[in-house]
């Protein structure tokens, strides 16, 4: 009995998805499909646009940008962070 109800499941399943593409089908839902997918497919279009821009030129502009990695070296130069070691400084 149980496989029986399997099968007539499965059976019915198709049938729906044949009416679905076949000549009986909803063009309205192929059309909110495709706007859907058409809308995230934009919004993720424009969320990288937006994340490139901000790689590429900050939050706050360029000269924010400049000044605080001008800031990061002035304080990487004090405290002797990232620097080669040589001869003259036994670290």
């Amino acid at each position: 009995m149980s496989l029986l109800n399997v099968l007539s499941q499965t059976s019915s399943m198709f049938q729906n998805f044949g009416l679905q593409i076949g000549p009986q089908y909803d063009p309205l839902f192929y059309d909110v499909m495709i706007y859907i997918f058409g809308t995230m497919l934009f919004g993720v279009f424009l969320l990288s646009v937006i994340s490139f821009w901000l790689r590429r030129k900050g939050l706050g502009g360029a000269s924010a940008k400049e000044k605080w990695t001008q800031e990061l070296e002035k304080y990487f130069e004090k405290e002797q962070i990232g620097l080669i070691p040589d001869a003259t400084h036994h670290w």
